[in-house]
């Protein structure tokens, strides 16, 4: 990668490199840039303005998300930040990522965007709201922004304009490095969802308070729960690349075992890559013992033909939705006795918990359902001393089953998460929810209290499930989950 020289770095030695871009010092030069040549670069360049453009494909739904958002909020000035490049290294920074906040509401992934709902006028603030996108433009010419800047279009590819921004995104655009002064001289009302930019909560220091912030943060984590039309057909989208990606793995399973996890982890990654934006999470591919660790994203161990493979994997599109899915794969293509028992068990625990899913249930009933049967094996076993009750009442079951059963999925694996707990945990399904079912056992190497042959296998079955009117769907059910049937899909795959 080229090396970007900041405005402080002095002048080198040895002549400056066609690759790096040079940042004016402060004193207004440009270090080895010549009048000549920076006359040169302002002139002589194509007008790419582009026109006529299609809005995108969700831009109604995010103008009634933000209808919506007004109505919770009348008269009050709302911003919400798509966020900053973070630095990675050095001068390099992490891929971007803009929060899930602004995408939800506007459907772009531009850095540094904000969104924001200037409220109108009107009799006791019920006017509604106008929005604003804020966006960087395209990078000047004339000053040397483009190709001297480390952010120039010349060095990090073409943004879109203001105008090309409204046409796409439905909102009227402007310059965001306008936004500062704006948001200082504002008054009235003010939120923020904050921990996204540091610059827009400068700017409102002494107009919001971190209370009515909170507010603004849990409502459009709640306001997530209830997924239309297009963000369910995201999600299918999103699962089907990630069975897509389950089928790849599965064919290369022999070179895994010739390398390591980490083959296992790419391989699911060009997937995501080729037909998504990324992973939504780091990848789970936990061989053998690996397996008992429910967030093992090392993927540096080695995978043996005799041993499980727990692959927790999710593709996210091009639009930030992300699938979440787990398979408990025998390596070798055939589960040994004591791997399918307790596959079996947790098969027949993610079933009952699934067919808790339905519009009027509790949320927690799918988890208490899953836990329930899991508690039943375990007592059935002789790990644990009955009554079921009893197990279920103190929790004993939790040394192998470790975790929830399950949670919202959307822009978020974990969607949803600022919600209050009589809205998520304590509430009630809908049509339009969609969540994962994961329940799993887990037998630690190092376990004493089970028998040597369960240790060190740690097995977990996960689907995405849409909450539908008379129930629920399966978004993931063309992955087999069934012990025989998952062999016989591994079988044809190393055959094809």
């Amino acid at each position: 990668m080229a090396e970007e020289l900041t405005p402080e770095t002095p002048e080198p030695e040895t002549p400056e490199t066609e690759e790096a871009p040079i940042k004016p010092r402060k004193n207004g030069l440009y270090p080895g840039v010549s009048d000549e040549l920076a006359e040169n670069m302002k002139s002589g360049w194509a007008d790419t303005e582009l026109h006529g453009l299609e809005p995108i494909a969700q831009a109604s739904e995010t103008a009634a998300r933000r209808a919506a958002l007004s109505a919770r909020f009348p008269g009050e000035r709302l911003v919400i930040p798509a966020g900053n490049l973070k630095t990675r290294s050095n001068d390099t920074e992490y891929a971007f990522r803009a929060s899930t906040e602004y995408t939800y509401l506007t459907g772009d992934q531009t850095q540094d965007g904000v969104l924001v709902l200037e409220p109108k006028t009107g009799p006791s603030g019920q006017g509604g709201h106008d929005a604003t996108v804020y966006l960087l433009p395209r990078s000047n010419r004339e000053n040397g922004e483009f190709w001297l800047d480390g952010q120039g279009e010349l060095w990090v590819g073409r943004r879109h304009s203001l105008t090309e921004a409204e046409q796409l995104l439905g909102i009227p655009a402007k310059d965001v490095r306008e936004l500062p002064a704006a948001l200082k001289d504002a008054t009235g009302p003010v939120r923020n969802v904050r921990g996204h930019d540091a610059g827009v909560e400068a700017a409102l220091t002494d107009k919001v308070t971190a209370e009515r912030d909170e507010e603004l943060r849990v409502h459009l984590s709640e306001a997530r729960a209830v997924k239309d039309a297009f963000e369910i057909g995201e999600l299918q989208k999103a699962v089907d690349s990630t069975v897509r990606g389950f089928e790849d793995v599965v064919k290369i399973l022999d070179k895994a075992e010739a390398t390591s996890e980490r083959y296992i982890e790419g391989t699911f990654f060009l997937r995501a890559r080729v037909e998504g934006n990324d992973i939504g999470y780091g990848s789970i591919c936990a061989a053998g013992p690996h397996a008992t660790t429910l967030h093992w994203v090392r993927n540096d161990g080695d995978v043996r033909s005799g041993d499980l493979l727990l692959l927790d994997a999710g593709v996210e599109t091009h639009t930030l939705y992300t699938a979440d899915v787990t398979r408990t794969l025998p390596i070798n293509g055939r589960y040994s006795e004591i791997q399918r028992k307790i596959y079996d068990a947790v098969y027949e625990s993610q079933e009952a918990g699934i067919a808790a899913v339905r519009p009027g249930a509790k949320y927690r009933d799918f988890h208490d359902a899953s836990q329930r049967v899991l508690a039943e094996r375990l007592v059935e076993w002789g790990l644990l001393d009955g009554p079921v009750e009893k197990v279920l009442e103190l929790g004993l079951q939790r040394r192998w089953t470790l975790h929830g059963t399950g949670h919202m999925l959307g822009l978020d694996v974990h969607d949803c998460a600022a919600a209050r707990r009589e809205a998520y945990a304590d509430g009630t399904l809908e049509p339009g929810m969609c969540l994962t079912v994961e329940p799993g056992l887990y037998f630690q190497a190092d376990d004493l209290t089970v028998p040597e042959e369960y240790r060190g296998i740690g097995v977990r079955i996960e689907d995405d499930i849409l909450v539908t009117e008379d129930g629920n769907r399966n978004l993931s059910a063309a992955l087999p989950r069934r012990a025989d049937e998952v062999e016989a899909w591994m079988a044809a795959l190393k055959q094809a």
